[in-house]
This record gives C-alpha cells, sequence and structure tokens, in this order.
C-alpha cells in the first residue's frame, strides 16, 4: 500500500529555490555517477571546482522529483537546503569549510527532531515541530552538512502494533524496496536506507532499538553502522528504550559511514550515556580505514540457518572472501539467545512508556503522553489503514513500572546476558569479531499480514549497546543480503576498518533497478 499525502508532496518552493540559483546543464556536475561517488571523491570534485554544493544538491533533490515516486522514502523535503548548500559555497570560497560533510546532502529519519521542519515518528497525532534540534542534528549543521529532509519510517519505530508492516507510516504510506518495488525494506529506518540506496541523499541518519539500522541496511544493500550506545546522542530523537536506543549513519560505502560517525560522535550533558565512552575513543573513523585489515584478523562467523538456504549460500561466499583475504573464520554459536528473547520484550514494555512520556512533555503541541497517543489513535481512521492495531501501546501503558523489582531484574538479566554473549564468545575464540547474516532476502509488503521478521542477528549487540556494522554480502536473485560485524564495546572503529576491508575484497553493491515484482 502507497499512499501520499499532502505533507509527502515535495514542496514546489524547495525546486523553485534551487532553480533561482545559476542552472548547471552543462556543469562538470552532470558528468559523474552520482551512487559511486563517497565523500572524498564529492570533496575533491569540490574543491577543484568541478562541483559546488549548490549543485550536488540540485542533482539529488532532481533525483528525489525523479525517483521517489517509486520509492516513497523522503517524507518531506526541506526548503532551506538550497540555502544551506549556498553558505557551504560561500565557506568554501574563503576558506572556512568546517569539515568532510561541508556541503554533503544529508536525510534524517523523521524520529529526529528538527527545529525547521515536522518531526512526526510517522504519526500523525505529531504533525508539528519540536521545540529545538536534536544534539545530533546541531552536531551536523555545525559540519557544514546540507539538511535535505526527512526521511520516512516504520511508524514509531515498529513499536506500535503487534504485527507492523516495515516502512509503513500514517504519515508517509509505505516506503518500498528500490531493488523489487513490492518487497520490504526491513524497519523502521526504511526511508534512511532505501532513499540512500536509491541515491536520493549521500548520507542518512537512522536509529536503532534492535535493528532498526542494520536490517533497512542490508536489506537495501547500503551500509549501516549501530554505535556502541553512548558515542551518539539520543537528546531529541523519539524514544522506544534508553538503555538500547542509538542513533547512527546509512551510505553507500563504509567510508562515508565513517566521516558520518565521526560528526555525530560528542558528549552531551543532557545524555548521561555519552559520558561513559573512553577518552582514547577516535574521532576520526575515516583515518582508520586501512587496507588489509583482514589478513591476520579472526572472525567468527555465526551463520543463522533459520535465515533459509539463499542467505546460507551467501555466508558460505562471505566466509570464502574473508579467508582469501587473509582472516581466520571460526564458526561459532552464540549462547543465551532464547533468553534474551525471551526478555527484551518486557523491558522494552516499561522502558518505551517510561522514555515516551518524557520526550512527548518536550513537545510544544501533540499528545502529552502514551495515554494521549492511545486516544489520538483511537480517533483518527487514517491511522489504522495499514496495521490496524496499537496492541504495544496497551501493553506499554499497562506494563509494570521502572521501579518494580520484577522489571529490574529482567532488566538487568537482559543486559548482562547480551553482554556475556558477545564478551565470552570473543574471548573463547580470541575473535576480532564476529560477523553474521544482517538479513534474509526482503519479503513482499502486505498489510494484511505485516512482517516476516524473525531475524535475531541483531539483538546481541543491540541489547549489549555494542557496535553492529553491515555492508552488501550478495545478491538472492536482486534481493541484497548484508553480513554484520559485532565486536566489543567501543570497538566501533575495529568493525569499520574490518567491514571497509571485507567491502574492498567482495565488493558486492549494485545499483538498484526498481523492479516492480520478481517471484519467490
Amino acid at each position: 500500500m502507497k499512499r501520499r499525502p499532502a505533507l509527502l508532496l515535495v514542496p514546489a518552493a524547495v525546486f523553485t529555490l534551487v532553480t533561482a540559483v545559476p542552472a548547471a546543464a552543462s556543469s562538470p556536475a552532470s558528468k559523474f555517477d552520482l551512487d559511486s561517488a563517497d565523500i572524498p571523491a564529492l570533496q575533491a570534485r569540490m574543491a577543484s571546482g568541478r562541483l559546488s554544493a549548490v549543485e550536488l544538491t540540485r542533482l539529488y533533490l532532481d533525483r528525489v522529483h525523479r525517483i521517489d515516486g517509486k520509492v516513497n522514502a523522503v517524507l518531506a523535503l526541506n526548503p532551506s537546503s538550497p540555502g544551506q548548500a549556498l553558505e557551504s559555497d560561500a565557506r568554501r570560497r574563503t576558506h572556512r569549510l568546517r569539515g568532510p560533510l561541508d556541503g554533503i546532502p544529508v536525510l534524517v529519519k523523521d524520529n529526529v527532531d528538527t527545529r525547521d521542519q515536522w518531526t512526526t515518528a510517522g504519526s500523525r497525532a505529531l504533525r508539528s515541530r519540536p521545540a529545538k534540534d536534536a544534539t545530533l542534528i546541531t552536531r551536523l549543521r555545525a559540519a557544514g552538512a546540507v539538511i535535505l529532509g526527512k526521511a520516512n519510517l516504520s511508524e514509531w519505530a515498529n513499536f506500535r502494533a503487534a504485527k507492523p508492516t516495515s516502512g509503513w507510516s500514517g504519515v508517509g504510506g509505505q516506503t518500498n524496496n528500490p531493488y523489487v518495488l513490492d518487497r520490504n525494506p526491513c524497519g523502521s529506518s526504511a526511508g534512511s536506507a532505501a532513499g540512500v540506496a536509491a541515491s536520493l541523499a549521500q548520507v542518512a541518519i537512522g536509529s536503532e532499538t534492535d535493528g532498526s539500522i542494520v536490517c533497512p541496511a542490508g536489506m537495501t544493500a547500503t551500509v549501516g553502522h549501530k554505535p556502541s550506545l553512548g558515542l551518539v546522542s539520543r537528546t531529541g530523537v523519539v524514544p522506544i528504550s534508553a538503555e538500547q536506543d542509538t542513533a547512527g549513519p546509512i551510505a553507500r560505502n563504509v567510508v562515508d559511514v565513517a566521516l558520518t560517525l565521526s560528526v555525530l560522535q560528542g558528549r552531551d550533558p543532557a545524555d548521561p550515556a555519552t559520558a561513559q565512552y573512553p577518552r582514547t575513543q577516535p574521532t576520526d573513523y575515516a583515518k582508520l580505514l586501512r587496507p588489509g585489515v583482514l589478513r591476520g584478523a579472526r572472525i567468527g562467523l555465526w551463520r543463522l540457518p533459520v535465515l533459509g538456504p539463499a542467505t546460507e549460500a551467501i555466508m558460505t561466499s562471505a566466509r570464502n572472501s574473508l579467508v582469501k583475504a587473509g582472516a581466520t573464520v571460526v564458526e561459532v554459536t552464540l549462547p543465551y539467545q532464547a533468553r534474551l528473547q525471551e526478555l527484551e520484550f518486557p523491558a522494552l514494555l516499561t522502558e518505551f512508556h517510561r522514555d515516551i512520556d518524557a520526550y512527548l512533555a518536550t513537545r510544544p503541541a501533540g499528545p502529552r503522553n502514551l495515554a494521549g497517543l492511545i486516544a489520538y489513535n483511537r480517533a483518527d481512521p487514517l491511522e489504522r489503514t495499514c496495521f490496524a492495531g496499537q496492541e504495544l501501546f496497551e501493553q506499554a501503558l499497562a506494563a509494570p513500572p521502572p521501579s518494580d523489582p520484577g522489571y529490574l531484574a529482567g532488566r538487568a538479566e537482559l543486559s548482562d546476558l547480551a553482554r556475556r554473549s558477545l564478551d565470552e564468545t570473543l574471548a573463547a575464540y580470541r575473535l576480532d569479531a564476529i560477523a553474521s547474516p544482517t538479513n534474509p532476502p526482503a519479503w513482499k509488503t502486505d498489510c494484511a499480514v505485516g512482517d516476516n521478521d524473525v531475524i535475531p542477528s541483531s539483538t546481541p549487540a543491540a541489547v549489549a549497546g555494542y557496535p553492529d556494522v553491515t555492508v552488501p554480502a550478495g545478491f538472492a536473485g536482486p534481493l541484497p543480503v548484508g553480513i554484520s560485524f559485532m565486536g566489543a564495546r567501543w570497538s566501533d572503529a575495529r568493525m569499520l576498518a574490518l567491514a571497509a576491508d571485507f567491502e574492498r575484497v567482495a565488493p558486492a553493491r549494485v545499483p538498484p533497478r526498481y523492479l516492480p515484482t520478481w517471484p519467490s
């Protein structure tokens, strides 16, 4: 199902503003492959005068205008993006550039507060502007990034209905997988990943509680990084759980993800988790992406045959590529997984009620608490046009409070077992990382049945707060499958370096062809 309500229409003012700058019909900007260009290549072109930030922004806005009708990844464009690009070009002329993201168009998941646009979490109840930017948006603006617009998402980050359809929201309708349009992009950062895959932005920001960055990235042949919890501030990001939530970058290559993480990372007094990362943590992750990192590395391969024979075959091919690159690959099975599945959902119910009430209290308009959201959904028929229920909202409203001894014991056991599942496996086999399939081939989108998303690979790192980086590993027919690299807490630099070397030795990504359908 795909609807485009009034908010989703690309504002005419944006394209008026873009065409008000000097035309680029004969510009060299139109003579390079936008899909394959990374940020260093774009900055080199801008430094040589062969491209400007205004031209780059225009190219992306033009693609949104031409392509997004198929994908429906962009919820709303930012009318100020051409002006932001003009300011970047002015800084370049006066040698005041702010770093590698200056002039680079970035798409932001619409659960991240932006003062100049609505932040809805996909819900019609939140059609209003927040009081101020999220901390991560402040950091992007300070780095000179062009905030191109807001990306569609699974409404409430897939934490509303018992059987949701990933990529659908009451505000935005259904985001489609650009590789096969009737297939699902996974959630909840569906628009962020699909938008980057379709080259509608150079980089996108997603967020994850469990799988919501890495699964959409895997299903759209993009690179997604779920950082260690505490590297990136969550202030101003619509929450599910402070114990697990984090924002992170999605791009078409590892270097762009690394450059973006370097900008996003930073301490924030409003988010105590950011005080925990070591003072020795790198601040420029891209500098650590060196060829040959896999040689001599020890990688644990967690296969997960439950994801099907096509995924299994791709993992075998990935294993062979790792070995060829000089890595030692050890087959492993992570312990405690059944217990993690039992404990996670009850903990999230309590945490969502606590954290969403606190977030809604910061909004100038709209419902003030979870009970108000439930009442709104009951009164708005458009909120019930795909997944009709709000069972998770109702269960969260009735969940034990954060002071409940049962909740506290369950969360303590959950976090402990998740960390042990990774730490013990890494130590027992002397591993640098654990690799696993990120996703199966995408299922068909069907509002009547919801998702087919039994994907356990993201849970250990998500619950533990450890890093998880996914890169394209191969294709089942035209459908992408990713491979994830997970490691110890704060080992983000190492995971990015391993992922970048895998990307180098086993390049798998090809641009999407927007196939209408494909046989199962």
